[in-house]
């Protein structure tokens, strides 16, 4: 019965990701029209594009399973009485979005529990999804996604994030710990999108000292299913709701990353 229940929400999930990103996408592509708020600093910023791509897919979901809760960025937390919740960011990457930049995304997490057992990324302007289920494993357009366990932080690039929740000083420190290692690194704008290239093998590993489950749940699915290792998110309680550190990583880099994130 679980798995029957997985694969219909993983059905679900992959088609409103895409039916997000679509409307999305349409936004993009006449952004300068848009409106920008800004939420927690003048660098965290919300439009209504990312209200607008949220409200459509809690619809779809809740026509579909009424019994699920629901948590997305913009609208909170909605508990539900099913063992199903669903975990919503409707554009990560919102600064890159209104700034014309590629590299933003829609996630989906659904939770059984507060085991992430599917994860959906779609990329609208790559024309790329990635799509998890636990136990089925990861796949980008339908290609099976595997880490490669000879790439390292030394042979590799390594993903970073970092928001105003984390101090300057702080991220300093770890950049130079990853340099010193002999290791590389990028930054997109997106770390959900960034974790699904964990899972790709883009980048051999990601690290991001505060971020929110809606950021990190699906990446973590589709990261641990294509071979790889996350620290894990504390759900329990409303600890949902608020930010944690975040890790995500390929074998052959994890011990260096764990030390670095001092886990």
């Amino acid at each position: 019965m679980e798995s029957q229940e997985i694969v219909a929400r993983l059905a679900l999930a992959e088609a409103v990701a895409r039916e997000g990103g679509a409307t999305a996408l349409s936004y993009f592509n006449r952004r300068e029209t848009l409106v920008v708020e800004t939420k927690y600093d003048l660098q965290d910023v919300v439009s209504i594009a990312d209200r607008d791509v949220e409200q459509l897919i809690a619809s779809r979901i809740r026509d579909a399973f009424p019994d699920d809760g629901f948590l997305g960025e913009e609208t909170g937390l909605q508990a539900g009485t099913s063992h199903y919740t669903w975990v919503v960011d409707p554009i990560d990457g919102t600064s890159p979005f209104l700034n014309g930049m590629p590299s933003w995304c829609v996630s989906v997490a659904v939770l059984r529990g507060d085991v992430p057992v599917i994860g959906v990324i779609f990329a609208p302007t790559y024309e790329e999804c990635y799509v998890a289920a636990l136990g089925q494993g990861a796949t980008l357009n339908g290609r099976r996604l595997q880490v490669d366990p000879t790439r390292t932080l030394q042979n590799h690039v390594t993903g970073f994030g970092a928001n105003s929740y984390v101090s300057p000083q702080q991220v300093g420190e770890i950049v130079a710990a990853l340099l010193s290692a002999g290791g590389n690194f990028i930054r997109i704008g997106s770390g959900a999108l960034m974790l699904a290239w964990v899972a790709a093998g883009r980048v051999v590993g990601y690290y991001e000292p505060y971020m929110h489950a809606w950021d990190c749940l699906a990446g973590y699915c589709l990261v641990k299913e294509a071979g790889g290792w996350y620290h894990p998110f504390n759900i329990e309680g409303d600890r949902i709701t608020k930010g944690a550190q975040v890790l995500a990583v390929a074998p052959g880099a994890e011990a260096d990353l764990r030390h670095i994130a001092g886990l």
